[in-house]
């Protein structure tokens, strides 16, 4: 009994320790005054937000235009990329896969640097196409790392019935392999799209002039202090999420079946 006591009560504690922040911050978008003292209810600063802010939502369509974009490739490299190491042997497989999951362990500083410095030497313009680039580049790991995952629990004899019944590999590809990896190729996505939208250190150094994301751009505007415009934004980053989430739930159920 007092271990389920204690495990309650440090799980309520977890919850506070996640949650809390989220919820002051909420509360706080709704606040007339620009401090921590509630001085009313208001929605001015969203009214702000919408109308006053046009930096922040060109940054917001940069963050939303190459997470869009870095994801699909990434999840696209990453989803052929796992069937072809998983089910086809060939030379320096092995080594191929450690490779593959390094950007998984390199700090996000040193990745950065490295990209920057490859960028130079290309001569490429740092921009929105480094950005995808650099985005590109860390997130096919992530997805990699999904389908391999839902790959080493996959039933081959689906694949090896599909083959009896006169199915070649493009069509079991088509009609097997991949519905049965949907909800994995879906995982894969919005995590890609995650790490896109919220990467500041990598970005911070492949970014060039025009070309800042949204967490560039947010933290530009807190070096002097939290602005009650970003809780507003970050209110509505907030319920996106979740709706995001819960919608992504019933499509995977959809696949599932």
């Amino acid at each position: 009994m007092n271990r389920r006591r204690t495990s309650f009560f440090i799980f309520i504690l977890s919850m506070l320790f996640f949650y809390l922040p989220l919820f002051i911050l909420i509360i706080n978008s709704f606040n007339a005054g620009r401090g921590a003292v509630w001085q009313g209810f208001s929605l001015k600063w969203y009214r702000e937000l919408f109308l006053y802010s046009d930096n922040i939502w060109s940054s917001f369509k940069y963050s939303l235009i190459i997470g869009v974009i870095s994801s699909v490739t990434s999840t696209f490299i990453g989803t052929f990329g796992g069937i072809g190491i998983h089910w086809y042997n060939f030379k320096y497989k092995n080594y191929l896969k450690i490779i593959s999951f390094l950007p998984l362990v390199i700090p996000d500083i040193i990745l950065g640097v490295s990209l920057l410095i490859m960028f130079a030497t290309v001569k490429l313009q740092l921009g929105l196409m480094s950005i995808f680039i650099a985005h590109t580049t860390f997130n096919i790991p992530f997805v990699l790392f999904i389908i391999l995952s839902r790959l080493n629990e996959f039933d081959y004899s689906i694949v090896e019935a599909s083959f009896d019944l006169g199915a070649n590999e493009i069509q079991t590809l088509k009609k097997v392999v991949l519905p049965m990896l949907m909800p994995a190729i879906i995982s894969g996505f919005l995590l890609s799209l995650t790490l896109s939208f919220d990467d500041f250190v990598t970005t911070f150094f492949v970014a060039g002039p025009g070309s800042s994301t949204l967490p560039l751009r947010i933290n530009s505007m807190i070096r002097l202090g939290v602005s009650p415009v970003v809780n507003a934004l970050s209110t509505l980053l907030i319920v996106f999420s979740v709706v995001l989430t819960l919608s992504t739930k019933k499509l995977q159920r959809y696949f599932v079946k």
